[in-house]
């Protein structure tokens, strides 16, 4: 019995598919697409642009605040600022890393004079530092191009009421008068010897 000859590879293959151009969108579909467009462009048209309530429900006058109390002196949240700026190296608790980064909590340089807090802030410090009887040899960058008067007022205001210190705020006014009185610095301050004024 002779063997049926196979057929070649080209006509097992299945034929190639084709665009039907013939085919047109389901008019349900383009219906559903113009009751959107025509709804959508009637809510924006229909939006008074002068009003102080925004499509959510939000205010202009509420968006505007922090911006104004930020640039004013008004309230900041110093906590935030510490967040964003500080915890990174001395911890959420302000117990900092030991052998790199100082404690806040419970520290004489945070609970003393206010111009040596703000100083350490504005300049940054680097060089042999002690807190709590341990000694710290690293380098903390100056934030002032970073932090506004008032900012810097509320994040030393805001640890040295953490973690087991006390100690009075810190006003905006006083320092704007030490960015002033320190304005030619242009390096960090050379340790514990160049803060206190001690060799």
């Amino acid at each position: 019995m002779d063997n049926p000859r196979p057929e070649p590879l080209e006509a097992q293959e299945k034929p190639e598919p084709s665009e039907r151009r013939t085919n047109p969108v389901p008019s349900i579909i383009i219906g559903l697409s113009s009751v959107c467009v025509f709804f959508g462009a009637q809510q924006i048209l229909g939006q008074d642009l002068k009003a102080d309530t925004l499509g959510d429900s939000r205010t202009l006058s509420a968006l505007e605040a922090p911006t104004a109390a930020a640039t004013s002196g008004g309230a900041v949240d110093g906590a935030a600022v510490y967040t964003a700026r500080c915890a990174a190296c001395h911890q959420a608790t302000g117990a900092g890393v030991p052998g790199a980064f100082p404690p806040l909590a419970a520290s004489d340089w945070v609970k003393g004079a206010d111009s040596v807090l703000i100083d350490i802030v504005l300049h940054g410090v680097q060089g042999p530092l002690k807190v709590g009887g341990t000694a710290y040899s690293g380098q903390m960058p100056g934030l002032k191009a970073q932090l506004s008067d008032a900012e810097i007022a509320a994040v030393t205001s805001h640890i040295r009421t953490q973690w087991g210190n006390s100690g009075a705020p810190i006003t905006s006014e006083t320092v704007k008068a030490r960015r002033s009185a320190t304005a030619s610095r242009t390096a960090p301050f050379n340790g514990e010897a160049e803060l206190t004024g001690k060799p």
